[in-house]
């Protein structure tokens, strides 16, 4: 065993014990630290309570893969008692993630339907159809915009999530230009788990990696998520169709199916990983919470 003996401010003698014995012994070698830097390591409550805010984008699959809105087999198929899947999976979700962000107000898109007038399908539309204002007040607000939305837009295809995640992606780089930890971004996708362009979601997810920026995805209903499974590389780095990893994990995959009832259960599932996201990636970029006086030394 190895210890250190003090020289000076900058010097330490390492002494292995076991030839102590030895009276020509001096020492094993010398450390000398030639640059000596103390950094602090802020936890996710720091970067909050100094006034990093957490901004949640909601986007709802209105693919045809859902099916019909007017058959009870549909997965937006409003019940007589006022619910569907999606619904449920709002609610539920929505009370878990409201309370991160302190505005309340959630910009929210539909992806996958053709929408008027044009009738052209979007990918990114917002779903109270004000594109300069997308934002709903608080869950109930993102609720009745569902329910006002739902009638009149048609489930249509394919299933593209590049484009929102891309949406998200050009405000969250936005931020990270300010060099401060001051917003970081998580995009809450509730899909059906039918996916189109896998390619330009992983080569959208790799480019993300490296920005302040989540995505949770939600799977709604019973369909097969194993392409969700995949974009949640929990094992290992998501990597790009060219080759190219991620710097980091930030996908979430939840299936909601699990949850139905257990809403503590769902909240950890929901935010088990986003906490050690945000400060890790602000910790790694050396960005301070905005305000850190305001963080308990």
């Amino acid at each position: 065993m190895l210890a250190g003996t003090h020289l000076s401010p900058a010097e330490f003698e390492c002494i292995n014990s076991k030839k102590l014995k030895n009276k020509k012994y001096k020492n094993s070698g010398v450390i000398c630290i030639k640059r000596c830097q103390v950094e602090n390591e802020y936890s996710f409550l720091d970067y909050i309570m100094g006034g990093c805010q957490i901004n949640f984008t909601i986007a709802i699959d209105f693919t045809g893969s859902n099916g019909d809105p007017m058959s009870p087999q549909s997965l937006h198929y409003i019940n007589p008692e006022g619910y569907n899947e999606y619904l449920t999976a709002i609610w539920a979700v929505g009370n878990v993630i409201q309370d991160y962000d302190s505005t309340k107000m959630f910009p929210v898109f539909g992806f996958g339907a053709q929408i008027p007038p044009s009738w052209q399908v979007s990918h990114e539309f917002p779903i109270n159809f004000n594109p300069t204002n997308p934002f709903c007040a608080g869950i109930e607000g993102v609720v009745q915009a569902y329910r006002q939305c739902l009638p009149n837009v048609k489930l249509w295809g394919p299933t593209n999530f590049s484009p929102i995640i891309n949406h998200v992606a050009c405000f969250a780089r936005q931020a990270l230009q300010q060099n401060m930890a001051s917003h970081y971004f998580v995009l809450l996708i509730l899909t059906d788990g039918v996916i189109t362009d896998m390619d330009r979601t992983r080569a959208a997810i790799v480019e993300a990696s490296r920005l302040p920026m989540s995505i949770i995805i939600v799977g709604v209903g019973g369909a097969d998520f194993s392409a969700m499974e995949f974009l949640d590389s929990d094992n290992r780095l998501l990597l790009s169709p060219t080759g190219e990893a991620a710097a980091r994990d930030i996908v979430q995959f939840v299936p909601f199916r699990y949850f139905h009832g257990n809403s503590v259960s769902l909240a950890q599932s929901v935010l088990a990983e986003l906490p050690d996201q945000v400060s890790s990636f602000f910790n790694s970029y050396k960005l301070k919470p905005p305000n850190v006086f305001s963080v308990p030394s």
